[in-house]
């Protein structure tokens, strides 16, 4: 009995995750022309095409992930996404005060999210 309640967890989980970058891919694509600055900002070749690419990889790996359809893949796609992200956009090195622990901040939370990646990638 205590065993069988424990599963929907993992389902529960995977919808969690994948649900909150699919919101955040749907954010960033309200805010695409702030975002294309910013990338553009940053020296990333391409700003738009980049960033919808971006988009597109949160989307569809989140759907995937909350669908529970290629899990593994969907998380692998994520954390490279996060990297990717957290290079661009968290450069707490480049920072001071409240902005640079904000930044770091950042890096945490994406830490964080890679490992629960990674968890779902070893439970496949």
């Amino acid at each position: 009995m205590f065993h069988s309640e424990f599963m929907l967890l993992p389902f529960l989980g995977s919808l969690l995750l994948g649900g909150a970058f699919v919101f955040a891919g749907l954010r960033n694509l309200a805010n695409a022309s702030i975002l294309t600055g910013a990338l553009a900002a940053r020296g990333v070749p391409l700003a738009k095409v980049m960033l919808f690419a971006g988009i597109a990889l949160q989307c569809g790996a989140g759907a995937l992930l909350a669908a529970g359809v290629f899990p593994v893949y969907a998380a692998a796609a994520l954390i490279v996404f996060l990297v990717t992200a957290t290079l661009i956009f968290h450069n707490f090195w480049d920072h001071e005060g409240a902005d640079r622990v904000a930044r770091i901040n950042g890096v945490v939370s994406n830490v964080a999210l890679a490992g629960g990646f990674l968890l779902i990638m070893a439970n496949g």
